[in-house]
C-alpha cells in the first residue's frame, strides 16, 4: 500500500461499521488533537478498527540488544531461557478505522515488564502474565496516522509502504524504506490450530520524557501455529525461511536484536475487531 499523504480537517463518516457486540465494552470520549501547527482534529478514544486482517510473529531475541531500547530503567524485556528476549511483530490491514480511511501498519514490539525487578525467567511468558509491550518501531501507511501516534502517545510511527498479499495461503508481508528499498518480509501461514482470542494489553511508549502506558485490545478467530522447541534450541533453522531483513537502516534496527530464525509462534487472523485507548492519564512510573 502507497502512503496516503493527503487529509484535512474531517473524518471519515463510517460510524455503521462498528456495530459488533465487542465495540459496546468501550465508551467513546472525543479528544481534540494537534496534527500539525495549523490543524487539529477531535477524535473519539478508543479508536476502533473492524474487519482487520492481522498476521503475527513471535520470534525470541538478544535480551542484551532488547534491553537497550527500553525507554526506562523500570521497563525490562521478558526473559526467556538462554538470555532471550520476546520480539513480537504484527501486521495490520485495518480496513475500517474509526473516522480514518483504511491504512496498513507493522508494530514492531518487545514484550515487556514494568516495575517488576525480579521477575522470574520464562514463567511471564508461559502464562501471557506480564505487563505488555514496548513499541521500537512502527511504519504506517498513513501520514495522519503518523502523527497521531507521534503526537499522542510518542510511538515511534514512520511513514512507509508496506505491503500486506494475502491471496495465497500465506500471509505475506513487505515494507520498504522512504527511498523503496524492502528491508522487511515476513511470511505467516493462513492455516493452523483455530483459537478464539479475546484479549487486552498495554503499549508501552515514550513522549516528552514521560512514560505513557495505553490499553489494546482485540478479538477474533485465530490460526495459530507454535514451535515452543524453539525456548529449549533458539539457533534452530526451519525449512523455510519466515523472516528476511535488509540490509538497511531499518532493517539493521531489527538485525541488530539477533533474531531466532524459526518463530516461536504464528497467527493469522481476518475480520478480527480491535481498538485502542487513549494513555492512561494517571499511570506513573518513576
Amino acid at each position: 500500500m502507497k502512503i496516503l499523504h493527503e487529509f484535512d480537517g474531517s473524518l471519515l463518516a463510517n460510524e455503521d461499521k462498528f456495530q459488533d457486540d465487542f465495540f459496546k465494552r468501550f465508551t467513546l470520549q472525543k479528544r481534540k488533537i494537534q496534527l500539525t501547527d495549523k490543524l487539529a482534529k477531535e477524535y473519539s478514544f478508543p479508536t476502533f478498527y473492524s474487519d482487520v486482517t492481522c498476521a503475527q510473529a513471535i520470534f525470541l531475541c538478544s535480551y542484551d540488544e532488547a534491553l537497550k531500547l527500553m525507554p526506562h530503567e523500570k521497563i525490562k524485556p521478558v526473559r526467556a531461557l538462554k538470555n532471550r528476549a520476546v520480539l513480537a511483530i504484527s501486521a495490520y490491514e485495518y480496513k475500517n478505522a474509526m473516522g480514518i480511511p483504511p491504512y496498513n501498519e507493522i508494530a514492531f514490539t518487545i514484550a515487556v515488564e514494568a516495575d517488576k525487578p525480579n521477575s522470574p525467567v520464562l514463567l511471564p511468558l508461559m502464562f501471557n502474565n506480564y505487563s505488555g509491550y514496548y513499541v521500537f518501531s512502527m511504519p504506517v501507511t498513513s501520514s495522519e496516522n503518523c502523527l497521531r501516534g507521534n503526537n499522542i502517545w510518542g510511538l515511534p510511527k514512520v511513514a512507509q509502504e508496506i505491503d500486506i498479499d494475502v491471496s495465497g495461503d500465506e500471509a505475506v508481508i513487505a515494507c520498504r524504506e522512504t527511498d523503496g528499498r524492502e528491508y522487511f518480509h515476513l511470511r505467516v501461514p493462513k492455516a493452523g490450530k483455530p483459537t478464539l482470542m479475546d484479549e487486552t494489553t498495554y503499549l508501552f511508549t515514550k513522549l516528552n520524557g514521560k512514560i505513557h502506558k495505553a490499553r489494546t485490545a482485540f478479538k477474533g478467530d485465530f490460526r495459530i501455529n507454535k514451535n515452543m522447541g524453539v525456548l529449549l534450541k533458539p539457533a534452530l533453522v526451519p525449512e523455510k525461511i519466515f523472516l528476511t531483513l535488509g540490509d538497511t537502516p531499518c532493517g539493521n534496527v531489527i538485525k541488530k536484536l539477533d533474531v531466532s530464525p524459526t518463530p516461536l509462534q504464528l497467527r493469522y487472523v481476518e475480520h478480527m475487531n480491535a481498538c485502542f485507548d487513549f494513555y492512561d492519564e494517571n499511570y506513573e512510573l518513576k
